[in-house]
C-alpha cells in the first residue's frame, strides 16, 4: 500500500509556505476544487476561486478505474498549473449514487515542489465531504487562510524545506536549486526497491530526455512519486550542460485528453491507469508496464540490456544506502536521507559523464576512447549505442572511436 508513505507527510504551515509554493514569491492563486462523480461525467461540485476554468481536471482527480479502490492520491498537470487531489469512496445505501459515494478534493498551483503538504488537509476533507456533502466552510476558511499569507521580505526558499522528509541538512537546496525533494520520506527507497538494477535502464532513457510512459493499475498515487524519482534521475550541475535540451518534465497523471498536449511535447515523466496508450506508440519512446521497461524505438534497444558498468554502479549505490541505513540505525544519525543519497548518486554520475565529455570535446583531440568510458563509468562496449544518443542530443562535439564493439 502507500499509506506509510503517505503518513509522513508534515500538514502545512504559514509563514514562507505561501513564499515556496509560489517559486519564492507572488505568482499565483491557488486553487481549489471539489468533484463528485455524477453520470455522464465527474461535474465540479465546488470551486474557489469560483471564475477558474477547470475543464479537464475533472477527469485528472480521478483516475480511470478509482471507483475499485477506496482511496487514492493523484498528481496532474493542467495548464501551467500542477494539481493534488485526494480521492475517496464509501459504501452507501443509496440507488442514486449506485451503492457509492465518490468525491475528490484537490489544488491547483503554479509549482509541484510542495504539493504534498496539502496532503493531510486533503485527505480529511475528501473523508469529511463524503459523510457530511455540501458542508465547505472548512475548504472555504482554508482558502481564505491561504490566500491571507503574503510572501515575507527575506525569507530563503531553503528555510521552508519540510524538516522531516528532507533531514537537518537543508543547504542541499543550494546544490541543486531545480530540483528540491519535494515528496515525503521513502519515494526514493521504494522506487529502487521497485525497479531494482532496471533503474540504470531508466537511468539513461532520462539522460537522453526521452518520453517515458508509465501504466500501473490504480491506486496510482505512488505511481506519481515514481514519475518524481525518474526526473531525479536526469540532474546535472554541470554549468553549460543541458541548455540546449529539451527539459524532462513530469506530467504526472495523464489520461486520454491529454493526447493532444502529449503530441507535441519532446520529452516528458508521465504515469496513466488507462490500457490504450501502449498503443498509441507516436506519443511515447519508453513505456514502462509495472517493473517491466520496453520500447517499440529499434535504435533504443540496445539501452534495455544491463551490462557490467550498470552492474556496479548499482551494486555501488546499494553499498552506498547501506552504510547510510547502518550509520542511522547505530548513530542516531540523521543529517542525511536516502533522497539525498539518490539524488546525489546519480547527480555525481552525470556530472563525471558530462565533465569528461566537455574537456574531451575541448582538446586538440576530441577523440573518445575506452579508457575514457571507463572513467566516465561506463561500459565501453555494452553503452557504446548510449554514448553516441548522448553525443547527439547535447550536441557535444566529440567523436566515438572504440575498435570492434561487440553490438555495432
Amino acid at each position: 500500500g502507500t499509506g506509510g508513505t503517505r503518513s509522513l507527510s508534515p500538514p502545512p504551515r504559514r509563514g514562507t509556505f505561501w513564499k515556496e509554493v509560489h517559486g519564492g514569491g507572488g505568482g499565483g492563486l491557488n486553487v481549489w476544487f471539489l468533484f463528485m462523480p455524477l453520470l455522464p461525467g465527474n461535474i465540479v461540485e465546488w470551486c474557489l476561486p469560483e471564475d477558474v476554468n477547470l475543464e479537464g481536471v475533472e477527469f485528472k482527480s480521478m483516475a480511470s478505474g478509482s471507483h475499485r479502490i477506496s482511496n487514492d492520491f493523484i498528481y496532474f498537470r493542467k495548464d501551467r498549473f500542477f494539481g493534488l487531489a485526494c480521492f475517496a469512496n464509501m459504501p452507501v445505501e443509496s440507488e442514486l449514487e449506485r451503492g457509492a459515494r465518490m468525491k475528490s478534493v484537490g489544488i491547483l498551483t503554479p509549482s509541484y515542489t510542495l504539493l504534498y503538504r496539502y496532503m493531510h488537509f486533503l485527505e480529511n476533507q475528501v473523508r469529511h465531504q463524503l459523510q457530511y456533502p455540501g458542508q465547505y466552510t472548512p475548504l472555504e476558511a482554508f482558502f481564505e487562510d491561504k490566500k491571507a499569507v503574503l510572501p515575507s521580505g527575506g525569507d530563503n526558499l531553503i528555510t521552508a524545506c519540510p524538516g522531516r522528509a528532507l533531514g537537518p541538512t537543508v543547504n542541499r537546496c543550494c546544490v541543486y536549486p531545480e530540483m528540491k525533494i519535494t515528496h515525503p520520506a521513502g519515494c526514493m527507497s521504494q522506487f529502487i526497491r521497485f525497479f531494482g538494477e532496471r533503474i540504470m535502464v531508466l537511468w539513461k532513457f532520462a539522460l537522453l530526455r526521452k518520453r517515458i510512459l508509465i501504466f500501473s493499475p490504480p491506486p496510482v498515487g505512488v505511481v506519481c512519486y515514481r514519475v518524481y524519482c525518474c526526473c531525479c534521475l536526469a540532474n546535472v550541475s554541470v554549468p553549460g550542460v543541458g541548455v540546449s535540451v529539451p527539459e524532462l518534465r513530469p506530467f504526472f497523471y495523464i489520461n486520454v485528453a491529454d493526447i493532444p498536449v502529449l503530441e507535441t511535447e519532446l520529452s516528458y515523466v508521465a504515469c496513466t491507469t488507462e490500457k490504450i496508450f501502449e498503443e498509441k506508440k507516436e506519443l511515447y519512446d519508453v513505456y514502462v508496464d509495472n517493473q517491466n521497461v520496453k520500447t517499440h524505438r529499434e535504435s533504443l534497444q540496445p539501452l534495455l540490456r544491463l551490462n557490467s558498468a550498470d552492474r556496479e554502479k548499482y551494486k555501488k549505490l546499494s553499498e552506498q544506502r547501506q552504510m547510510l541505513v547502518y550509520s542511522q540505525n547505530v548513530n542516531a544519525d540523521c543529517s542525511s536521507s536516502e533522497e539525498d543519497l539518490f539524488i546525489l548518486f546519480f547527480m555525481e554520475q552525470n556530472n563525471r559523464i558530462f565533465q569528461t565529455l566537455s574537456e574531451v570535446a575541448g582538446s586538440a583531440d576530441p577523440t573518445l576512447t575506452a579508457d575514457h568510458m571507463k572513467a566516465m563509468g561506463l561500459d565501453p562496449q555494452g553503452d557504446h549505442s548510449f554514448l553516441v544518443d548522448l553525443l547527439e542530443v547535447y550536441g557535444i562535439d566529440a567523436m566515438l572511436v572504440i575498435d570492434n564493439p561487440c553490438c555495432p
